[in-house]
């Protein structure tokens, strides 16, 4: 364990851990950065913050995830589905107490990872993962919509001039990332011809200067405990679950594994920073992720600028990054919902089994119908569980052989609480007769109480009727269960 314990730290180091390939690192950061300040800023607005604190939330989480995430590449910030949770809280009782959950959300997620409990992400299924991505591109559209609904025709055709330079220039050149190249061209034109158009400054207060530490400022009581306790699990929750998603989606991008538990307590420490920096909680974010990796950002170095980055524009760069019109962080968000949406899943509903479809449709509405994306995954990993033990307890059968004088009933498959009532009704105990009786379950396996339960009611019906009844086959593990109930006689 520690040889493999000291390669990963040395590797934690090397080029290829940090910075396969440098310019294309900072290149892919700098678009992920990009990409951040429209979101980050149109999530501030949903929490009720300023942009200054999503920003300098930002410009942190990344710096930390950098060095304690446990995924490359992987691009976590202010997201929306944290500042969807966040708002509340913030209208209720203000900033302060935001910061003082985000801080208690960061220890729910250290504690996660310690414990090692990244592994619940098994029991989210490919249906769930698949709708939870489709509901994030479906959220992210509905997003933009407020800025083109009621917008003049200005605005509308820098939004279509956005979209062409953003689809079409990848068509003639990917050297330079075609997000960047629609910000500067719209900036320029909408400043050359005087556009009635909305920019950046018009959405709140950017950032005056660097972030500074700070606890937060409420008072140390319980009863302060009392009202964070619940917003700070759900921040907790969601942003875990959140990032777990996100990890896979880059591990199935770039074909590599992650350490799950090393990201959930990153996340923690990189939300406990942020709300000392006066910024709000965070995760991992799946469009700049996805846009990162596209860009050829596979090391920690591209999420370390993307921050970093961050922090230049907003500090330097203030004066152009509040001209850049809206509509052009528009078309940008409308190609990150795109590209986020899982095309091939809406193709495949007619293929794929009912369940599974059904299990992704269910994940969809419920995140969208209540624009929570906790609530969505909770829904269908139910879902997924019910539909499982459904099809499991449909493989039960009790076959019934009889000669003279005994008759054998041979249960083949598993019984658990779904498959009880079945094994129960499947013995047909009527015309025994006094015959002996014999339950072989060499083909069967006991999961639960509920099992071993239904057995002994078996044995009880056929023993009515029968001269003797005789249990054969038990399992090693069916056996233990049912001798932890002292039903079986050892």
């Amino acid at each position: 364990m520690s040889s493999h314990h000291h390669n990963s730290r040395s590797s934690f180091f090397s080029r290829a851990e940090w910075a396969p390939c440098i310019p294309r690192e900072l290149m892919a950061g700098a678009v992920a950065t990009f990409a951040l300040i429209p979101e980050v800023i149109a999530f501030s607005f949903v929490a009720g913050v300023d942009p200054a604190v999503g920003l300098f939330a930002s410009f942190v989480i990344s710096i930390v995830i950098a060095f304690f995430g446990g995924r490359p590449a992987m691009v976590s910030a202010a997201a929306g589905s944290v500042a969807l949770v966040a708002a509340p809280l913030v209208h209720a009782h203000g900033l302060q107490y935001l910061l003082a959950a985000g801080v208690l959300a960061g220890v729910v997620q250290i504690v996660f990872g310690w414990l090692r409990l990244g592994v619940l992400m098994r029991f989210v299924s490919g249906s769930v993962r698949t709708g939870f991505v489709n509901a994030l591109a479906i959220l992210i559209f509905s997003a933009q919509l407020p800025h083109l609904v009621d917008a003049n025709s200005a605005t509308w055709a820098m939004f279509a001039l956005g979209l062409v330079i953003i689809y079409g220039l990848p068509r003639i050149t990917s050297l330079v990332p075609s997000p960047l190249v629609c910000i500067v061209v719209l900036t320029l034109i909408a400043q050359w011809l005087h556009l009635p158009l909305k920019t950046v400054a018009d959405l709140g207060a950017l950032p005056q200067g660097l972030p500074s530490f700070a606890l937060p400022d409420v008072p140390f009581t319980l009863e302060t405990l009392k009202l964070i306790a619940l917003p700070a699990l759900a921040i907790a929750m969601v942003g875990l679950l959140e990032s777990m998603m996100t990890a896979s989606v880059v591990d199935e991008l770039t074909d590599t594994p992650s350490s799950k538990n090393r990201e959930c307590s990153g996340l923690g420490l990189a939300n406990i920073a942020a709300s000392f920096f006066g910024g709000i909680a965070g995760c991992g974010m799946i469009g700049q992720s996805v846009s990162n990796v596209r860009y050829g950002g596979l090391g920690r170095l591209s999420t370390l600028f993307a921050g970093a980055f961050l922090l230049i524009l907003m500090v330097l760069l203030k004066p152009w990054v509040s001209q850049v019109p809206v509509a052009a962080l528009v078309a940008i968000m409308v190609m990150v919902s795109a590209s986020t949406f899982d095309w091939g899943s809406a193709r495949a509903l007619l293929k794929h089994p009912k369940l599974s479809s059904t299990v992704m449709l269910a994940t969809v509405a419920v995140t969208v119908g209540t624009d929570n994306l906790a609530a969505g995954v909770c829904v269908g990993v139910l879902l997924s569980g019910v539909f499982f033990a459904f099809k499991v307890s449909r493989l039960l059968t009790v076959t019934r052989e009889e000669d003279a004088d005994t008759v054998t009933y041979t249960v083949r498959g598993q019984v658990f609480f779904a498959s009880a009532d079945l094994l129960l009704d499947s013995f047909d105990v009527r015309d025994l007769l006094g015959r002996a009786a014999r339950i072989d379950l060499s083909d069967a396996h006991l999961w639960d109480i509920t099992a071993v339960k239904a057995l002994e009611k078996a044995r009880e019906r056929v023993g009515k009727y029968a001269s003797a009844v005789e249990l054969v086959g038990l399992n090693a593990h069916s056996r233990e269960l049912a001798s932890q109930l002292r039903f079986v006689d050892e």
